[in-house]
Protein backbone atom coordinates (compact mmCIF):
# COMPACT_ATOMS: atom_id res chain seq x y z
CA UNK A 1 0.00 0.00 0.00
CA UNK A 2 1.42 3.36 -0.99
CA UNK A 3 0.37 6.95 -1.56
CA UNK A 4 0.93 6.77 -5.32
CA UNK A 5 -1.56 3.91 -5.59
CA UNK A 6 -4.18 6.03 -3.85
CA UNK A 7 -3.45 9.01 -6.09
CA UNK A 8 -3.89 6.77 -9.12
CA UNK A 9 -7.15 5.32 -7.82
CA UNK A 10 -8.51 8.77 -7.02
CA UNK A 11 -7.66 9.91 -10.54
CA UNK A 12 -10.04 7.13 -11.61
CA UNK A 13 -12.63 8.37 -9.08
CA UNK A 14 -12.44 11.95 -10.39
CA UNK A 15 -12.45 10.84 -14.04
CA UNK A 16 -15.55 8.70 -13.60
CA UNK A 17 -17.37 11.42 -11.65
CA UNK A 18 -16.67 13.93 -14.41
CA UNK A 19 -17.55 11.45 -17.16
CA UNK A 20 -20.97 10.84 -15.65
CA UNK A 21 -21.47 14.56 -15.20
CA UNK A 22 -20.42 15.57 -18.72
CA UNK A 23 -21.91 12.68 -20.70
CA UNK A 24 -25.12 12.01 -18.85
CA UNK A 25 -26.06 14.67 -16.31
CA UNK A 26 -25.56 17.84 -18.33
CA UNK A 27 -27.84 16.74 -21.21
CA UNK A 28 -30.74 16.05 -18.80
CA UNK A 29 -33.68 18.40 -18.67
CA UNK A 30 -34.28 20.16 -15.35
CA UNK A 31 -37.24 17.84 -14.80
CA UNK A 32 -35.09 14.73 -15.34
CA UNK A 33 -32.32 16.14 -13.16
CA UNK A 34 -34.67 16.68 -10.22
CA UNK A 35 -37.11 13.81 -10.87
CA UNK A 36 -37.64 11.85 -7.68
CA UNK A 37 -36.66 8.20 -7.52
CA UNK A 38 -37.58 5.82 -4.74
CA UNK A 39 -34.11 4.32 -4.35
CA UNK A 40 -31.21 5.60 -2.24
CA UNK A 41 -31.03 9.41 -2.25
CA UNK A 42 -33.60 9.87 -4.98
CA UNK A 43 -33.06 12.16 -7.94
CA UNK A 44 -29.91 12.49 -10.01
CA UNK A 45 -29.39 15.86 -8.34
CA UNK A 46 -29.74 14.37 -4.86
CA UNK A 47 -27.33 11.53 -5.65
CA UNK A 48 -24.69 13.95 -6.93
CA UNK A 49 -25.08 16.37 -4.03
CA UNK A 50 -24.76 13.43 -1.64
CA UNK A 51 -21.65 12.12 -3.42
CA UNK A 52 -19.83 15.45 -3.35
CA UNK A 53 -20.96 16.13 0.23
CA UNK A 54 -19.53 12.86 1.49
CA UNK A 55 -16.26 13.37 -0.37
CA UNK A 56 -16.03 16.85 1.14
CA UNK A 57 -16.85 15.71 4.68
CA UNK A 58 -14.35 12.84 4.81
CA UNK A 59 -11.51 14.77 3.20
CA UNK A 60 -12.18 17.72 5.51
CA UNK A 61 -11.71 15.30 8.40
CA UNK A 62 -8.48 14.00 6.89
CA UNK A 63 -7.22 17.56 6.42
CA UNK A 64 -8.09 18.49 10.00
CA UNK A 65 -10.73 20.98 8.85
CA UNK A 66 -14.21 21.20 10.35
CA UNK A 67 -16.49 19.30 7.96
CA UNK A 68 -19.22 21.41 6.39
CA UNK A 69 -22.85 20.81 7.25
CA UNK A 70 -24.49 18.35 4.87
CA UNK A 71 -25.85 20.09 1.80
CA UNK A 72 -29.54 20.41 1.23
CA UNK A 73 -30.11 19.06 -2.28
CA UNK A 74 -33.03 21.39 -2.88
CA UNK A 75 -30.67 24.35 -2.62
CA UNK A 76 -28.59 23.05 -5.51
CA UNK A 77 -30.73 23.27 -8.65
CA UNK A 78 -28.22 25.21 -10.71
CA UNK A 79 -25.90 22.71 -12.38
CA UNK A 80 -23.22 25.35 -12.98
CA UNK A 81 -23.20 26.10 -9.25
CA UNK A 82 -23.04 22.39 -8.43
CA UNK A 83 -20.14 21.86 -10.86
CA UNK A 84 -18.25 24.83 -9.43
CA UNK A 85 -18.71 23.54 -5.91
CA UNK A 86 -17.79 19.99 -6.92
CA UNK A 87 -14.64 21.27 -8.67
CA UNK A 88 -13.65 22.94 -5.40
CA UNK A 89 -14.27 19.72 -3.44
CA UNK A 90 -12.19 17.78 -5.98
CA UNK A 91 -9.36 20.32 -5.81
CA UNK A 92 -9.26 20.06 -2.00
CA UNK A 93 -9.08 16.29 -2.34
CA UNK A 94 -6.31 16.54 -4.95
CA UNK A 95 -4.37 18.95 -2.73
CA UNK A 96 -4.57 16.49 0.16
CA UNK A 97 -3.58 13.55 -2.05
CA UNK A 98 -0.63 15.50 -3.53
CA UNK A 99 0.83 15.83 -0.02
CA UNK A 100 0.01 12.27 1.02
CA UNK A 101 3.06 10.20 2.00
CA UNK A 102 3.26 6.47 2.57
CA UNK A 103 3.78 6.88 6.32
CA UNK A 104 0.59 8.97 6.60
CA UNK A 105 -1.52 6.02 5.45
CA UNK A 106 -1.27 4.52 8.94
CA UNK A 107 -2.14 7.64 10.94
CA UNK A 108 -5.42 8.22 12.81
CA UNK A 109 -6.10 11.91 12.12
CA UNK A 110 -9.83 12.03 12.83
CA UNK A 111 -10.77 13.38 16.26
CA UNK A 112 -14.56 13.70 15.91
CA UNK A 113 -16.96 12.00 15.80
CA UNK A 114 -15.81 9.52 18.40
CA UNK A 115 -16.71 6.44 16.33
CA UNK A 116 -14.26 7.55 13.63
CA UNK A 117 -11.24 8.14 15.90
CA UNK A 118 -9.71 4.72 15.29
CA UNK A 119 -9.99 4.90 11.51
CA UNK A 120 -6.67 4.77 9.71
CA UNK A 121 -6.12 7.03 6.70
CA UNK A 122 -5.98 4.15 4.21
CA UNK A 123 -9.32 2.86 5.53
CA UNK A 124 -10.95 6.25 5.01
CA UNK A 125 -9.48 6.55 1.53
CA UNK A 126 -10.81 3.11 0.57
CA UNK A 127 -14.20 3.90 2.06
CA UNK A 128 -14.59 7.18 0.16
CA UNK A 129 -13.56 5.57 -3.13
CA UNK A 130 -15.92 2.62 -2.60
CA UNK A 131 -18.72 4.99 -1.63
CA UNK A 132 -18.17 6.86 -4.89
CA UNK A 133 -18.32 3.65 -6.92
CA UNK A 134 -21.53 2.64 -5.18
CA UNK A 135 -23.28 5.93 -5.87
CA UNK A 136 -22.01 6.15 -9.45
CA UNK A 137 -23.53 2.72 -10.03
CA UNK A 138 -26.81 3.98 -8.60
CA UNK A 139 -26.57 7.07 -10.79
CA UNK A 140 -25.88 5.00 -13.90
CA UNK A 141 -28.98 2.92 -13.22
CA UNK A 142 -31.07 6.02 -12.62
CA UNK A 143 -29.69 7.68 -15.77
CA UNK A 144 -30.40 4.51 -17.74
CA UNK A 145 -33.99 4.59 -16.48
CA UNK A 146 -34.19 8.19 -17.73
CA UNK A 147 -33.17 7.02 -21.22
CA UNK A 148 -29.40 7.62 -21.21
CA UNK A 149 -27.26 4.99 -22.91
CA UNK A 150 -24.72 4.56 -20.12
CA UNK A 151 -21.39 2.74 -20.08
CA UNK A 152 -19.52 0.73 -17.49
CA UNK A 153 -17.45 2.48 -14.84
CA UNK A 154 -15.24 -0.56 -14.22
CA UNK A 155 -11.83 0.38 -12.90
CA UNK A 156 -10.05 -2.00 -15.27
CA UNK A 157 -11.24 0.02 -18.29
CA UNK A 158 -9.68 3.11 -16.72
CA UNK A 159 -6.42 1.18 -16.31
CA UNK A 160 -6.46 0.13 -19.97
CA UNK A 161 -6.82 3.79 -20.98
CA UNK A 162 -4.32 5.10 -18.39
CA UNK A 163 -1.46 2.57 -18.17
Amino acid sequence: MNANAFRHFYDYHFTENRKIWDRYVMPLSHEQFTQEASYSYGSVRNQIVHLMSVDDAWFSELRGVEPPQPFESAGFDDRNLIRTYWDNVEQNMRDYLAKLRDDMLFEKPIKEPEEDRDLIVWQVLLHVANHGTDHRAQLLRLLNDLGAKTESQDYIFYVYEHP
